[in-house]
């Protein structure tokens, strides 16, 4: 009996060039599709949603659910609806090409009011654990809304008095259909649906998921577009990248 050598297995085929491109090609087309439907890295900016979101706060958001409706993979597609206290990622209805970040206080149909800073929904007050107020000081417009007009206030959109007058019953704002009202965490700095109005349902992107890296980034960042500010600060996290990045906050679920 003859022990088989190495020399005696098969050998295996090479992959040729044209298999190589297309499997390559297929990881490329699956990565996009992922990043462009399924999940996306987005960066927390602003304060307006601390404590729950800090500035440099990098999160994964879920694409995939909220979009489900239109209907391109069918049956099959696990659509959830935005409910009311969900964190969505949207963009803005104010500025074009801006995404921006709060948490659904209102669905359609629902009834809004503000009294004396206290949400209430439909007439019954809102707990809210994650509300952030860092002052006693009063503001009356965005304390007491919609109970106080808009006009004249720092920081309204021109077309949100009009828009906000017709949608109001009985001291109550209602939101109306495929439509959503929204407020940052930090309600003392949170420029949101008091100030520019309600949410199309078409302008959500999708629900942050978990926070996969933070780091502890300036408040004023965000208005740092210069290309020298850009390398400049990507210098700066190079090196601070052990002691700036913010290790507790690694993989913790947003909601």
């Amino acid at each position: 009996m003859f022990k088989k050598t190495e020399t005696d297995q098969p050998s295996k085929p090479k992959e040729t060039m044209p298999e190589s491109i297309a499997g390559i090609a297929s990881v490329l087309v699956s990565g996009l599709f992922i990043i462009t439907f399924v999940v996306q890295a987005f960066e927390i900016p602003s304060r307006s949603m601390e404590d729950t979101l800090l500035v440099g706060d990098h999160v994964f958001v879920d694409r995939f659910t909220p979009a489900a409706k239109a209907g391109y993979l069918g049956p099959l597609a696990p659509y959830r609806p935005v409910h009311r206290l969900d964190i969505v990622v949207f963009i803005s209805p104010s500025e074009r090409g801006l995404y921006v970040v709060k948490r659904v206080i209102g669905t359609p149909g629902d009834h809004i009011q503000l009294r004396d800073r206290v949400v209430y929904v439909n007439g019954k007050p809102e707990p809210e654990p994650y509300v952030k107020y860092l002052t006693n000081s009063r503001d009356f417009y965005r304390d007491n809304f919609p109970s106080v007009s808009p006009d004249g206030v720092t920081n309204v959109t021109p077309e949100w008095p009009a828009v906000l007058r017709q949608n109001i019953q009985n001291g109550e704002l209602v939101v109306p259909p495929h439509s959503y009202f929204a407020m940052g965490d930090d309600r003392e700095v949170s420029l949101d649906s008091r100030y520019w109005g309600f949410i199309p349902e078409e302008n959500v992107i999708g629900r942050p998921l978990f926070i996969y890296w933070s780091f502890d980034t300036p408040d004023d960042q965000y208005q740092h577009t210069e290309m020298s500010e850009r390398v400049k600060f990507i210098g700066h996290v190079i090196l601070h990248f052990f002691d700036k990045t913010r290790w507790n906050r690694m993989f913790r679920l947003v909601h």
